[in-house]
């Protein structure tokens, strides 16, 4: 191939690749996940509904270590799903999975726990078995009224 040869075949216009059938899967994974999301956020805003209905007033939400050896506070307020205090809905009507990293200043300061994407089964993809329905927490919540671990 000489020198115009050369320059030729990198000015000419290129063909679009054709989508991988791995890009489809994960394109149609991630629209999945979407949807999961959206209606998991469906399922939160309503219960922040009918826990105001009820006169279930939010609590204030602390953050656990991943170890457990260390709570820490947040600014959030919200109702605990779990009994182990693990994941929660905070007022605004999102999803927050409460455990963070360990660290020396968020025992003086606090901590940020950004929102996390719902899930319609909570636990799932987790790997130590244990899920559950959001629906079924969320009733039980109700259920339980002001008393709760």
């Amino acid at each position: 191939m000489d020198a115009d040869d050369d320059r030729a075949a990198r000015h000419a216009p290129r063909r679009p690749t054709a989508p991988t059938p791995a890009a489809g899967h994960a394109a149609a994974l991630e629209a999945g996940r979407a949807a999961e999301a959206q209606e998991a956020g469906v399922l939160l805003a309503d219960f922040v509904r009918r826990a105001a209905g009820r006169g279930l007033p939010p609590g204030p939400l602390r953050a656990t270590s991943f170890d457990g050896r260390s709570t820490y506070r947040t600014t959030l307020r919200g109702w605990y799903l779990k009994r182990n205090r693990s994941v929660a809905v905070g007022a605004d009507g999102r999803y927050y999975v409460l455990t963070v990293p360990s660290s020396l200043r968020a025992r003086f300061s606090g901590t940020d726990v950004p929102p996390s994407t719902p899930r319609l089964v909570v636990g799932a993809g987790g790997g130590d078995g244990e899920t559950i329905p959001l629906t079924l927490l969320l009733e039980r919540r109700l259920e339980a009224g002001a008393v709760w671990p």
